[in-house]
């Protein structure tokens, strides 16, 4: 027994210290607020999120991916749609839930029981010992309620069918993600090469100014000058390899890849620009209203309201419910200390009743007026989300106009500016202009091969901008002509 107490002392004392080192044993906040937090709580979740590894997929890295196909990996890996897809499969449960309640419920019971009681007979009390065993079938059913199951359907579908919207509404956002990191990247890429080919007629003014200076026609300012420039446009290239790098990052992410994924994609140069407009802002409006997924989920809230009213209501009728055993019954019995004996035989009940509220403090008359505030409150949310919705078609429909009208004349630009520094190029090798000129037509003609670039990818953002506006992403067959 000594022995026995000493153990018990010294596992005390070792949990008392545990829960004074380990707040995570002792179920406890942080003792201080002047330090981090760390437990074998924090390190048992460590563990766990060890065996729930990264989501890995491979991809052909010497393939070009075009963005129909990113889109479909997106589609396929990302995470957020496989979590909206799940979503959608619990409503579908909760709708199967719902509608378990029209049917009876049938259960197999086993019941056993051992009594001892005193029995009053004649005039004095004798121990009487029972011992039951009873194998039935127990069955539960809800004949009518006047709308109160029927009610709770119609939310489930409301829900299902919400979240089967939201599940759209993901794709189209997933869509618009991958669209619109695909030509950030398109555009960084775009800079690159822009900055390497200002670079390269950097090089080349420098080349030309020190050759000028060795013949003693330039002067060392112009070579200083024309080396400045120079290392101006290396600084500007190694900003836009940095920017691409990140781009690239950020296009695998929405991918379900890891940022460092080497991922090779189509070129601008291989898209086709649009050059005009097919649908007037009003029709672009007109057909958010009716593709929005999230307008839609907005209606499914206004349907599961009413259901909630109906369901609210029917608390105000009788409901009538059955219930019912059958089966049969082994006892024991024993009074005093005479033999015992046993006895075995069928055994049944039915119930029907037949319950109506009259009186509860209001509590219905205040659900049903929660129902219709809730109600109200979603047809609010409505016509606010119309309103935005609106407001985003026509921002984006002016965005996409400017875009084009910019994409048009930074072609112009280019072309312009390309002529130009040929022009002070040539102008300069005959000694007709001078260094300075030279390198103001060449830092002209880089910013000009940048804002091509840059107008062309926005263009083909606000393109895919307004499609994700209206709610044409998601759209099998889209009735919009694109520009």
């Amino acid at each position: 027994m000594p022995m026995v107490k000493t153990h018990r002392i010294l596992v005390i004392a070792f949990l008392a210290a545990a829960a004074r080192q380990e707040p995570g044993l002792a179920q406890s906040a942080p003792p201080s607020p002047a330090g981090t937090w760390h437990s074998s709580g924090e390190r048992s979740l460590q563990k766990d999120l060890a065996t729930h590894p990264e989501a890995k997929y491979d991809i052909n890295a010497s393939k070009s991916y075009t963005l129909s196909e990113l889109i479909d990996l997106a589609q396929q890996h990302n995470p957020e749609t496989r979590a909206a897809w799940e979503e959608a499969k619990s409503r579908a449960a909760s709708l199967g839930i719902a509608r378990s309640a029209v049917y009876p419920t049938l259960s197999a019971v086993a019941l056993a029981a051992s009594i001892r009681q005193a029995s009053l007979i004649g005039e004095f009390f004798h121990r009487q010992t029972l011992g039951i065993f009873e194998p039935v079938l127990h069955v539960e059913y809800l004949i009518f309620d006047v709308g109160g199951r029927s009610g709770t359907i119609d939310i489930a579908k409301a829900d299902l069918l919400a979240a089967d919207l939201a599940f759209n509404d993901t794709h189209r956002r997933i869509i618009f993600q991958v669209a619109s990191a695909y030509y950030r990247l398109l555009n960084a890429e775009g800079q690159r090469q822009a900055a390497e080919a200002s670079l390269e007629n950097a090089k080349a003014v420098e080349d030309d100014a020190k050759s000028r200076l060795e013949n003693g026609l330039a002067t060392k300012p112009d070579e200083m000058e024309a080396t400045a420039a120079r290392a101006q446009s290396d600084y500007d290239l190694q900003a836009a390899i940095g920017a691409v790098d990140i781009a690239r990052g950020d296009l695998a992410t929405v991918l379900g890849l890891s940022p460092e994924t080497d991922l090779k994609v189509q070129e601008i140069d291989d898209l086709k620009m649009p050059n005009e407009f097919a649908d007037s802002v009003d029709a672009e409006i007109e057909r958010a209203f009716q593709q929005r997924p999230e307008l839609l989920e907005q209606l499914a809230r206004v349907r599961a309201a009413d259901a909630a009213i109906k369901h609210a209501k029917s608390t105000y009728f009788p409901s009538l419910s059955f219930n019912g055993d059958g089966g049969l019954a082994r006892a024991y019995g024993q009074q005093d200390l005479m033999p015992g004996s046993y006895a075995q035989g069928e055994v049944w009940t039915t119930e029907l009743q037949l319950k109506w509220t009259l009186f509860d403090g209001a509590q219905r008359e205040y659900e049903i007026a929660r129902a219709h505030a809730d109600k109200k409150a979603a047809e609010a949310d409505i016509d606010a989300l119309r309103d935005q919705i609106g407001d985003e078609v026509w921002t984006a429909y002016s965005n996409m106009k400017t875009a084009l009208r910019q994409q048009q004349a930074a072609a112009a630009l280019l072309t312009a500016s390309q002529q130009s520094y040929e022009a002070a190029h040539e102008a300069y090798a005959y000694g007709v202009r001078n260094l300075l000129d030279v390198v103001s037509a060449q830092k002209a003609l880089a910013q000009a091969r940048s804002e091509d670039v840059l107008a062309r990818t926005q263009l083909l953002l606000q393109v895919t901008n307004l499609a994700f506006r209206t709610g044409d992403l998601i759209q099998v067959q889209s009735g919009k002509a694109a520009p």
